[in-house]
């Protein structure tokens, strides 16, 4: 008898963990229409088994060769479940095996935990419940270290159903408290509800009755608006009640909670195997209070849709029920046909709890054998007793070893934080020394800078100062010529002219003649030499501190060393006077640090230099007919750089074209006042 519960639970727990798998799968749709088109067929209930195994393994070849990421992760845990659906737990655990290998190389702590559940649900489905456990403790520990509740909760419950399907009453009762007190905080009817609901069936296990109906009672309270009617809570609450009545041999008041059960609406569609039981428990109460209406009819109902649905344990106790039936009815073939047809089933499967329920039938149906299937009976029952001892001390040491591992972790934890504070302080000290470093550098770039400046303005001044020189002894020289030429020249000729003039007393002609042809001659000389003292006298003052002139010494320079063909074009009407000695100097280095790369790279014919102004700008154009360079590879030159930054200096923009073989052009615009 006590075999229906554990069934229920699995049953109820097989649901509940595929309808949420289901959920989490249909909430996610893949980018691609066609692995979208295989994840939809291979959840097709309406195709062949072989057809949605062929259509997941499809969706499965695509998933495998994506990127590892999230959605990867995703649609396996969508593959994994349709596996699931389809009874493939070998192939279920492989897809697992993958995202969960998958998690721990991505770090993706969610997902681990999520593919632990579903280990979880594997190792359930196989019986073995030490492996089960472990992975819902695993689970357990890593959603009570993010804080997840309710995730927290639904983990816990999955252990406690575990551990009361191992006959571990008192070990689950426990974890079911922890599980409410995981949700205390929120309000959550579905895990309230499963945990007074499995309450009740412990209490029930254990002899305490009125606790249980008090317990099934809260869980029938917490049904609200938002518990999915699917789940058929209700049902499930008014057959436990109805259960705990019979089980006390209360059957005439089992009957009312069981009819009430069957009323629920669409109870056969949403969860068939509770109708399967609600019916079988109906029938077998009726048969203790001697009501006969619609028996065995109703066993048969139930046996044949648990056998539809392949609910081994419902149909163990469907067999057994049908025997003690007959055996009431005096057909004792049939009661020992479905009592040995039970003992055979409840044998493969591993059922010992319907083993012993089997040999017990058999040795009262068979009183010959009576002590044959006694000796059977004791060994397997010292067995089981044994076994469930073992699984509970599997448990313990399971729970000890996940804290032991947990707190080895965490001091893991510990020590990487320190590790971690460390290397940030460190790291932190590293950076502030490179500032200060990098502020030191600036500083003296700064510094250089300033004195470079400095340099180029007394440069720039000796340059002026030197042509000043130069120019002043210039025009001593030209005042010496002139007064050489006014003091010397002038007065011979001055004398030349007298004497010429006393030859006037000769009268002929010829003599006439020729003297006037000299006076003449004399008074040209005269005057030319006059205006060649009076130019080289005169002084202009503006070529004095003159930048054209320097511009013209390097220009000469240019022309007589090299033999490239030099041109120069200055436009006149630049005040060079208003232009600061700065921008002059910048200028100065641009253009010989470009007639230095003509010079040396270029290999041109003609090199030319202009300087023009157009409204508030001044351009130079430097351009020559030489071989050209790459641009992208020029400007990481030492040549090239010092041309922009001089340019930059000056708030000027500066243009370069060239290719190669189509020779080079700077064209360098500064803003002038």
């Amino acid at each position: 008898m006590k075999s229906i519960y554990p069934l229920l639970l699995l049953v109820l727990f097989i649901f509940l963990s595929c309808n949420q798998k289901n959920k989490f799968s249909a909430t996610i749709d893949s980018s691609e229409d066609s692995l979208s088109s295989y994840l939809s067929l291979a959840n097709d209930f309406n195709l062949p088994p072989e057809k949605r195994k062929q259509f997941n393994q499809k969706a499965f070849s695509i998933i495998i060769d994506q990127p590892s990421d999230s959605l990867n992760t995703v649609n396996l845990f969508k593959v994994a479940n349709r596996y699931y659906n389809m009874d493939r737990l070998r192939d279920f655990k492989a897809t697992v095996d993958i995202i969960l290998e998958k998690t721990i190389s991505n770090q993706d702590t969610i997902s681990r935990i999520k593919a632990y559940t579903y280990l979880g649900d594997f190792y359930l489905e196989k019986s073995v419940s030490d492996s089960a456990f472990m992975y819902y403790s695993k689970a357990e520990k890593m959603y009570l270290h993010r804080n997840n509740m309710l995730d927290l909760a639904k983990t816990r419950l999955n252990k406690a159903l575990l551990q009361f399907n191992v006959g571990d009453f008192l070990g689950s009762e426990i974890t079911v408290f922890n599980a409410l007190r995981a949700v205390k905080d929120e309000k959550n009817s579905v895990i309230t509800y499963d945990s007074y609901n499995l309450l009740g069936l412990i209490h029930n296990e254990l002899g305490n009755y009125e606790r249980a109906i008090e317990y099934n009672l809260k869980a029938l309270n917490a049904i609200d608006d938002t518990t999915p009617s699917i789940f058929q809570s209700k049902a499930t609450s008014l057959n436990n009640i109805g259960y705990i009545y019979q089980h006390t041999n209360k059957h005439r008041k089992a009957i009312g909670f069981f009819i009430e059960g069957l009323e629920q609406k669409n109870l056969k569609t949403d969860k068939a195997s509770l109708y399967a039981m609600l019916i079988d428990n109906l029938a077998y109460s009726k048969f203790k209070t001697g009501d006969f209406t619609g028996l065995p009819e109703e066993f048969y109902q139930s046996l044949q849709l648990r056998d539809s649905l392949k609910l081994t344990s419902g149909i163990l106790v469907s067999k057994m029920r049908l025997s003690e039936y007959f055996a009431f009815k005096n057909d004792s073939i049939k009661a020992l046909k479905y009592a040995e047809e039970s003992l055979i089933l409840a044998k493969e499967v591993k059922n010992y709890k319907s083993v012993l329920l089997a040999l017990k039938r058999l040795s009262t149906l068979q009183p010959k054998k009576a002590a044959f299937y006694a000796k059977q009976y004791i060994r397997i029952n010292d067995s089981l007793q044994s076994s469930e001892r073992k699984i509970g001390e599997k448990f313990t040491r399971i729970e000890y070893e996940t804290d032991q591992i947990k707190s080895e972790n965490s001091d893991l934890m510990i020590r990487n934080r320190n590790m971690v504070y460390f290397f940030s302080a460190f790291a932190v000290l590293g950076i502030l020394i490179l500032i200060i470093k990098t502020q030191k550098t600036k500083n003296r770039e700064l510094l250089f800078k300033q004195e470079q400046q400095k340099a180029n303005a007394e440069i720039y001044n000796l340059m002026l100062s030197q042509q000043s020189t130069i120019e002043e002894n210039r025009i001593k020289e030209k005042n010496r010529v002139a007064r050489e030429l006014h003091d010397g020249v002038l007065g011979r000729m001055f004398g030349v002219r007298m004497n010429l003039d006393s030859l006037n007393g000769f009268q002929d002609q010829i003599a006439i003649k020729q003297r006037t042809a000299y006076l003449s001659e004399l008074k040209n000389i005269e005057q030319d030499i006059r205006e060649i003292s009076h130019d080289l006298s005169k002084e202009k003052s503006e070529l004095i501190n003159n930048f054209v002139v320097i511009l013209d010494r390097l220009f000469e320079e240019q022309r007589k060393t090299y033999k490239s063909k030099f041109i120069s074009v200055i436009d006149a009407t630049i005040r060079w006077e208003s232009i600061d000695n700065a921008v002059k100097i910048s200028l100065y280095r641009i253009i010989q640090e470009s007639l230095q790369n003509s010079n040396k790279y270029a290999d041109s014919n003609t090199i030319k230099v202009s300087f023009s102004q157009a409204e508030n700008n001044l351009k130079l154009e430097i351009s020559d007919d030489g071989i050209g360079f790459n641009l992208k590879t020029a400007k990481k030159g030492i040549g090239i750089q010092n041309i922009l930054f001089r340019v930059q200096e000056c708030n000027g923009q500066v243009e370069i074209k060239s290719n190669k073989g189509q020779g080079t052009t700077i064209i360098i615009t500064i803003p002038i006042e």
